[in-house]
Protein backbone atom coordinates (compact mmCIF):
# COMPACT_ATOMS: atom_id res chain seq x y z
CA UNK A 1 0.00 0.00 0.00
CA UNK A 2 1.50 3.38 -0.98
CA UNK A 3 -0.19 6.69 0.79
CA UNK A 4 0.47 9.72 -1.15
CA UNK A 5 -1.12 13.13 -1.59
CA UNK A 6 -0.54 16.74 -1.29
CA UNK A 7 -0.16 19.57 1.55
CA UNK A 8 -0.46 23.13 1.81
CA UNK A 9 2.55 25.42 3.10
CA UNK A 10 1.90 29.12 3.74
CA UNK A 11 4.47 31.52 4.27
CA UNK A 12 4.41 35.28 5.15
CA UNK A 13 6.97 37.40 3.29
CA UNK A 14 6.91 40.88 4.04
CA UNK A 15 3.75 43.73 5.52
CA UNK A 16 3.92 47.02 2.98
CA UNK A 17 1.61 49.55 3.59
CA UNK A 18 -0.30 49.68 0.30
CA UNK A 19 -3.57 51.20 -1.36
CA UNK A 20 -6.19 48.36 -1.67
CA UNK A 21 -8.08 47.56 -4.75
CA UNK A 22 -11.45 47.12 -3.20
CA UNK A 23 -12.21 49.21 0.01
CA UNK A 24 -9.41 52.08 -1.45
CA UNK A 25 -7.83 52.60 1.97
CA UNK A 26 -4.29 52.84 3.03
CA UNK A 27 -3.37 49.43 4.79
CA UNK A 28 -0.87 47.17 5.94
CA UNK A 29 -0.75 44.37 3.26
CA UNK A 30 0.78 40.96 4.03
CA UNK A 31 2.42 39.45 1.03
CA UNK A 32 2.25 35.83 1.33
CA UNK A 33 3.18 32.76 -0.33
CA UNK A 34 1.51 29.61 -0.65
CA UNK A 35 3.28 26.34 -1.52
CA UNK A 36 1.71 22.96 -2.06
CA UNK A 37 4.03 19.83 -1.99
CA UNK A 38 3.66 16.33 -2.94
CA UNK A 39 3.56 13.73 -0.26
CA UNK A 40 4.71 10.53 0.00
CA UNK A 41 3.64 8.42 3.16
CA UNK A 42 3.03 12.18 5.11
CA UNK A 43 7.02 13.16 3.99
CA UNK A 44 6.55 16.46 2.08
CA UNK A 45 8.82 15.43 -0.75
CA UNK A 46 9.03 18.13 -3.76
CA UNK A 47 6.85 21.44 -4.30
CA UNK A 48 3.89 21.15 -6.98
CA UNK A 49 3.06 24.60 -7.49
CA UNK A 50 3.54 28.05 -5.79
CA UNK A 51 1.37 31.23 -5.53
CA UNK A 52 1.56 34.36 -4.14
CA UNK A 53 -0.75 36.70 -2.86
CA UNK A 54 -1.41 39.69 -0.91
CA UNK A 55 -3.87 40.58 1.89
CA UNK A 56 -5.44 43.77 3.32
CA UNK A 57 -5.64 43.79 7.01
CA UNK A 58 -8.59 46.57 6.97
CA UNK A 59 -10.95 44.61 4.92
CA UNK A 60 -9.54 40.97 4.37
CA UNK A 61 -9.62 40.87 0.70
CA UNK A 62 -6.92 38.92 -1.36
CA UNK A 63 -5.51 39.56 -4.38
CA UNK A 64 -3.24 37.21 -6.50
CA UNK A 65 0.61 38.28 -7.56
CA UNK A 66 2.85 37.26 -10.09
CA UNK A 67 5.85 36.34 -8.97
CA UNK A 68 7.71 38.89 -10.32
CA UNK A 69 6.17 41.55 -8.83
CA UNK A 70 5.53 39.66 -4.88
CA UNK A 71 9.48 39.41 -5.46
CA UNK A 72 9.75 43.18 -6.57
CA UNK A 73 7.39 43.79 -3.46
CA UNK A 74 9.59 41.88 -0.81
CA UNK A 75 12.43 43.43 -1.93
CA UNK A 76 10.78 46.82 -1.10
CA UNK A 77 10.27 45.23 2.19
CA UNK A 78 13.89 44.90 2.63
CA UNK A 79 15.17 47.92 2.09
CA UNK A 80 12.65 50.25 3.92
CA UNK A 81 11.26 51.65 0.79
CA UNK A 82 8.12 53.42 0.24
CA UNK A 83 5.35 51.41 1.24
CA UNK A 84 7.96 48.82 3.07
CA UNK A 85 8.35 48.26 6.61
CA UNK A 86 11.57 46.88 8.93
CA UNK A 87 11.93 43.76 8.78
CA UNK A 88 10.90 41.63 11.84
CA UNK A 89 12.74 42.01 15.11
CA UNK A 90 14.43 44.88 14.49
CA UNK A 91 13.59 47.70 16.50
CA UNK A 92 12.20 50.99 14.56
CA UNK A 93 13.53 53.73 16.72
CA UNK A 94 17.00 52.86 18.63
CA UNK A 95 16.31 52.27 22.18
CA UNK A 96 17.41 54.62 25.13
CA UNK A 97 16.93 54.76 29.00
Amino acid sequence: MIIFGTKGYRYQLAILTLVCGQCGNPAAHTLRKRVTKFTLFFVPLFPVSTKYATQCTFCGAEHKVPQEQAEQLRAQAAAGGPGGQQPYGRPQQPYRS
